[in-house]
């Protein structure tokens, strides 16, 4: 509901919710609209949150410095633990400075801003160039209750599938033998791990990741309710060579193909990702299920669109229910 609101712009972020028993009251502006919407709105003013609790975003803060036409190339950008990591379109180049400041005041507890360049090599690692604070790449970034060390100079981290982790570990249940291949320095495993009693097959190529993956074991190993184990290797080496699992989670890296490799391992659930294009959706499904199919399995595939990766490209999951 929380959410609905802000993507509204309906939600008072600058007042305390407040719970009454069995209620949770949750404050908002233009009243009318909030009523005209189905929901009942009760006549109360609920206490101010102090000012540095005040949410702002980056755009609000730098209206006092840029133009609107400066505001309109603003781009999306990533905190991960205390890096801002951003990109500057050319049109913005000379607000450099500005930028930085605005995410500074947006976020107080930053060291480190760095620009995004592009992704090179078979382990999609960006190059950055720090434009702000200390000379670093490293940190740990907490979400799900866990702590995940990243080295964005190293390995490969994506901070907004934040909510497709959470997902996934509220779908799997205890007992659980689940597989990760391209299982990075483990945001998958750590995160499913932390909510769930399983044991977790995971397996990474890249050798720095996969050191940094068992630096997150031990970082977490108290949180764990689960067990992981890691393997460094290429899956397409390692898969064939391991058991069938209860389910297969395929963060797949871009341009890779790994659907046949992974649904042959899963015996209830795949969870596979991709890059596809919008009118490509339908014909992404139907492969599945032609997979399926090859490999004598029945199938109910639902696709949906986890990110936008560029104009009318999304990131998709394929979850993939395996039947007897």
């Amino acid at each position: 509901m929380k959410r609905l609101l802000k993507k509204l712009n309906l939600y008072d972020g600058k007042r305390r919710p407040r719970r009454e028993e069995n209620f949770v009251l949750l404050p908002v502006i233009k009243a009318e609209r909030v009523y005209s919407l189905g929901y009942e709105v009760l006549p109360i003013e609920l206490p101010l949150r102090p000012e540095r609790q005040i949410y702002k975003n980056l755009e609000s803060v730098l209206a006092e410095r840029l133009s609107e036409e400066e505001l309109k190339y603003l781009r999306r950008y990533d905190v991960i633990g205390d890096i801002a990591v951003i990109q500057i379109p050319r049109e913005l180049e000379h607000r450099t400075d500005d930028i930085v400041w605005g995410l500074r005041k947006v976020h107080p507890f930053l060291k480190v801003v760095a620009k995004k360049g592009f992704h090179e090599g078979k382990f999609r690692i960006r190059d950055y160039s720090i434009i702000w604070g200390e000379k670093r790449l490293e940190t740990v970034h907490r979400e799900n209750g866990v702590g995940i060390k990243v080295d964005l100079s190293k390995a490969f981290f994506n901070p907004r599938m934040k909510g497709e982790r959470y997902r996934l570990a509220q779908l799997v249940k205890d007992g659980e033998k689940i597989l990760i291949p391209f299982a990075g320095v483990l945001p998958y495993a750590l995160v499913i791990a932390r909510y769930k009693r399983v044991k977790i097959t995971a397996v990474e190529l890249n050798r720095e990741a996969y050191e940094l993956g068992l630096e997150n074991i031990e970082l977490n190993r108290k949180r764990l309710r689960g067990e992981v184990e890691f393997i460094h290797g290429d899956a397409f080496e390692v898969l064939p060579e391991l058991p069938s699992y209860d389910r297969v989670i395929s963060p797949t890296p871009r341009g890779v193909d790994a659907l046949a490799l992974t649904l042959s391992k899963a015996e209830e659930w795949l969870h596979y990702y991709d890059f596809v294009r919008e009118e490509e959706i339908g014909g992404f499904k139907e492969k599945i299920i032609e997979e399926c199919s090859r490999q004598g399995k029945e199938c109910d595939v639902r696709v949906k669109k986890v990110s936008e990766f560029k104009p009318y490209v999304f990131k998709v999951c394929a979850d993939v229910e395996i039947r007897e």
